[in-house]
């Protein structure tokens, strides 16, 4: 049992694990609770929570100065001072119910999240051998499946307990969740120091992994990697489609309650514990061009399907089988650790995060406005995104590596052609 637990700690897949489990127990309590408790308990109108959203998108945009931060810390201790310091910044959450207060907290957990979310993705690129990098990702995408999984269930478990006299139809009103605001502060505690602890035991359990290649410690764009850019542009408008318009339109259009969206997550992370470490599998046996193109062409049908859905339930398949996809943006990640040059990954990774949080703050504000004209309009328009994602997925060479980023070059001097196309 001894030996068991010391080979496992000395494998990087294992802290992976670890810090993708530690995750979620903060960041989704703070995203199922927030919008309840920034209105039950700290009055926020519209004007705070956009000011809030906006305020929490800026480390992601400034995800690109974690190279910087690599001149004082390794990369996996950066990431485990990340993972704590999310958890701080939700832990500290209710304990701050005003505007000023909450604004600093979001700053500071988002700071965290990011920067997590950048080492993260570096690390594994860095740590996990290309020839199974996928199967391994996919495992690792359960793990935070089934952390969200119990974060949310247990967030459940929490309502009901605090409100035992009210029934789950009751439960079903957003105006029944604010019976009991003063467990707020204990569920954002328990919930943030939970990241805390793991994030302290990967730091002290786990020794310090070697770099097989040091990492260039700059900002690094190099127009070989521009597909790779371009993919990861377009996940970040899909993924807000997803966050923003398909939960608005589940409680606009079919009048879907705070738990019943809440269940509906819980469905989702149920779905990804088995899903994830099969598309994984899958990936790494069929390619990652043809994962791209079969995420692709599904995207475009369930975007389609949303502008014109008529049936509630149909709109909560459409809605798990949406959130389902999201698994395979682990075939970018590894298209990229293939054509990458080892030495960019950390900075590469850093930057493709700043790129996908241009959608984030562009897609909300722009389809905003197009929702107040046609709703339908804003899930064609996710599907016409689909479409030139697609397009750019059959430019991923079926054996891709350096060399051998695309298959053909859009202009004179961009990448080079495949030969293994």
């Amino acid at each position: 049992m001894k030996s068991a637990f010391l080979d496992a700690i000395h494998k990087p897949q294992t802290l992976l694990m670890v810090m993708a489990a530690a995750m979620p127990l903060s960041f989704w309590a703070w995203t199922v609770m927030l919008n309840n408790f920034t209105v039950d308990v700290a009055n926020f109108t519209g004007r705070e929570i956009g000011i809030l959203q906006s305020l929490r998108e800026v480390p992601g945009f400034l995800s690109f100065l974690v190279v910087y931060l690599l001149f004082f810390f390794t990369e996996q201790r950066l990431a485990l001072l990340a993972l704590g310091l999310l958890g701080a910044g939700v832990a500290l959450t209710g304990y701050f119910p005003f505007a000023i207060g909450l604004y600093i907290t979001t700053i500071i957990s988002s700071i965290g999240f990011h920067y997590y979310e950048a080492c993260n993705q570096s690390l594994t690129l860095q740590w996990l051998d290309k020839k199974d990098a996928p199967t391994i990702m996919g495992r690792i995408y359960g793990v935070g499946a089934a952390a969200q999984l119990l974060t949310i269930g247990a967030l459940m478990v929490v309502y009901m307990l605090a409100m035992p006299e009210i029934s789950w139809e009751a439960l079903g009103s957003s105006d029944s969740l604010a019976a009991d605001a003063e467990s707020y502060q204990p569920t954002y505690l328990v919930a943030g120091l939970a990241s805390v602890v793991l994030a302290v035991f990967a730091f002290v359990i786990f020794p310090r992994f070697e770099q097989k290649t040091a990492q260039r410690r700059q900002i690094i764009l190099r127009k070989r990697y521009w597909l790779y850019y371009a993919l990861t542009f377009i996940a970040g408008a899909r993924r807000q489609i997803f966050l923003v318009f398909a939960s608005f339109l589940m409680v606009e259009k079919f009048d879907y309650s705070l738990v019943q969206i809440t269940l509906l997550f819980l469905v989702n992370a149920g779905f990804n514990i088995w899903l994830a470490p099969i598309v994984g599998r899958i990936i790494t046996k069929v390619g990652e061009r043809a994962a791209l193109v079969f995420e692709y062409l599904g995207l475009i049908g369930i975007f389609v399907a949303y502008a014109f859905v008529d049936s509630a339930i149909m709109a909560a398949g459409l809605y798990v089988l949406d959130h389902l996809f999201f698994a395979f943006a682990i075939a970018i990640k590894t298209y990229f650790q293939k054509i990458g040059d080892p030495a960019d990954m950390a900075s590469t990774a850093s930057v493709a995060f700043t790129i996908n949080h241009i959608a984030a703050v562009i897609v909300p504000v722009s389809f905003g406005l197009l929702w107040l004209i046609s709703p339908a309009a804003v899930f064609l328009s996710g599907a016409a995104m689909a479409g030139i994602s697609l397009l750019l997925s059959l430019n991923v060479p079926r054996h891709p590596e350096a060399g051998a980023e695309i298959v053909l070059s859009p202009r004179a001097g961009w990448g080079t052609s495949s030969r293994t196309a």
